[in-house]
């Protein structure tokens, strides 16, 4: 079956449990969080993405099903990064590109990602509501714990948003190494694949 893109066949929002936010209202509580609770507004974005993203991972196998596929798990691995691009873009978030950079750790780019505000001269990545909805999403893809983690964002001044996506082994060998001053690619690199 030919699985191109179909508009009329749009995300529902109220029979998937979700909501229309504007991109304004998200940066706008973003920032409240920031302003009010400082660097721990991070975990309350990333614990709400988290928590709402089941509704998310079940409209987008719903939103497979009217492409033809199955389940999630049944699209292949070539067209995944297509398909999920084009959910993400038809439901607001912006567009990604999958890749790998090996070791047990995958990358999510973005040049036009929603939550990400370069009008805002962050100092670390700032789409951590987004970090929480994709390691739900892909835990459940998985059948198992993956961590994602932002280490680009276009908040900060760089071209795109990139998101890192591993086991929770892997990925918290990166932060440390990040924490310590190892770029992100170094990290991963020295890090045991899983």
């Amino acid at each position: 079956m030919d699985h191109q893109p179909d508009s009329g066949h749009a995300i529902p929002l109220a029979p998937n449990a979700m909501v229309a936010m504007t991109r304004d209202s998200l940066l706008a509580l973003r920032d409240s969080l920031f302003r009010d609770l400082g660097i721990t507004a991070a975990s309350y974005l990333q614990d709400a993405g988290y928590a709402g993203a089941a509704p998310v991972y079940e409209a987008f196998a719903r939103w497979l099903a009217t492409r033809g596929y199955e389940s999630p798990e049944r699209v292949g691995a070539a067209a995944f990064g297509a398909e999920a691009s084009a959910f993400f873009a038809e439901a607001g978030w912006g567009s990604l590109e999958l890749g790998n950079l090996g070791h047990g750790v995958a990358t999510l780019d973005s040049n036009d990602w929603a939550e990400a505000d370069p009008a805002h001269a962050l100092e670390f990545p700032g789409c951590y509501y987004t970090a929480g909805v994709l390691s739900d999403f892909f835990s459940r893809l998985a059948d198992g714990p993956v961590a994602v983690m932002e280490v680009e964002c276009r908040s900060m001044g760089t071209e795109r948003c990139r998101f890192l996506v591993g086991g929770p082994d892997v990925m918290q060998r990166v932060y440390d190494d990040m924490g310590r001053g190892v770029g992100y690619q170094e990290a991963i690199s020295g890090a045991p694949a899983e």
